[in-house]
């Protein structure tokens, strides 16, 4: 059985052109689904897509979610990625990246509604804050401000999570709803600002690394053909599995650890240079996955080194053919 072709008309994934979303498209067209990708291109890019163009089956949608969206059904399945995930790009525009959260899960349900479809929201592990509990739990309520520099993201995502909630049920749509943890792998965008791609970058570069806070908060990251496919999982799981339910590795490491690690592969000797813990970062990060291994039979397979590895080669690769040289901040 082929637990990812549930259905066999098109498939929308709005966000499409994003590092997420890229990947997605990708694995939909190389499974012989039909892919509209719908984005803004506002923090996705072209460049993301590039080997998908001119592909039969692939077409790009410029469109804004926050807008009604302008595509006629039938689709028979919507992932919605769309919304900027990193600090950087969100907190670029704060009341915009509310708005698309909020506006952009209501468009997309309707859609949903009017087609007939399935829907996905791309939800996070931000809904739980700075967590008191650990690992997080699906039934872990959170620990978030919500008037603070995050905010617009984890509060614009835990009301995604009750759009899709109040409205499936009241609307009978069957409605999915993933909580992504960090997610990391090849094709991240190099000033994305996040954890992984800054390491990197300045590694590459002989610069210090920079790590915020002592370093002894925790993330797990999660190499991104393993998110991807926990996606798709959960798309295609029974109608009366919802969710939410965390996509993200169980295994936890320190921010120090995981500089270490990335030094170590580069063969860098750049020393690390400590800033201030921004305001409302998370101490600990890891997910129970508990759910996503019964209902979805789904865990990560690649282990962090080796992920690190194929992503260091993909920054390396770019770096040296001049593609996607965007320099992460200096910080």
């Amino acid at each position: 059985m082929n637990r990812h072709s549930t259905q066999s008309g098109p498939v929308l994934v709005a966000g499409g052109a994003g590092f997420l979303g890229a990947h997605l498209c990708r694995r939909l067209v190389a499974e012989g689904r039909t892919v509209v990708c719908l984005d803004n291109l506002q923090t996705g890019s072209r460049e993301n897509l590039e080997d998908l163009s001119g592909h039969p089956r692939f077409f790009l949608l410029i469109h804004d979610v926050v807008e009604p969206i302008p595509i006629d059904p039938p689709v028979a399945e919507i992932y919605n990625l769309a919304c900027p995930a990193s600090p950087t790009h969100y907190q670029a525009d704060p009341v915009h990246t509310l708005l698309s959260c909020v506006y952009g899960a209501r468009n997309l349900l309707d859609l949903a509604r009017e087609a007939g479809a399935r829907i996905l929201q791309a939800s996070t592990s931000e809904v739980y804050g700075d967590p008191r509990t650990h690992p997080q739990h699906e039934s872990y309520r959170g620990h978030v401000n919500i008037v603070g520099l995050r905010s617009c993201y984890d509060e614009g995502k835990r009301c995604a999570e009750t759009l899709f909630s109040d409205y499936g049920a009241h609307h009978g749509l069957d409605t999915k709803i993933a909580r992504i943890f960090n997610t990391y792998g090849p094709g991240m965008s190099a000033g994305d600002g996040r954890l992984v791609s800054n390491l990197i970058v300045q590694g590459l570069g002989e610069r210090p690394l920079t790590i915020h806070g002592d370093g002894s908060q925790t993330r797990s990251l999660c190499y991104v053909d393993d998110l991807i496919e926990g996606l798709m999982r959960l798309m295609a799981s029974g109608s009366t599995f919802h969710g939410p339910v965390n996509l993200g590795n169980p295994r936890e490491a320190t921010v120090l650890d995981i500089a270490r690690c990335i030094g170590d592969l580069i063969g860098t000797e750049a020393p690390f240079r400590f800033l201030p813990l921004p305001a409302d970062d998370p101490k600990r990060r890891c997910p129970d996955i508990t759910l996503a291994r019964r209902h979805l039979d789904w865990q990560p397979v690649i282990g962090m080194e080796d992920g690190l590895r194929r992503t260091i080669d993909d920054f390396a690769a770019r770096r040296a053919t001049g593609v996607g040289r965007a320099s992460a901040p200096v910080t």
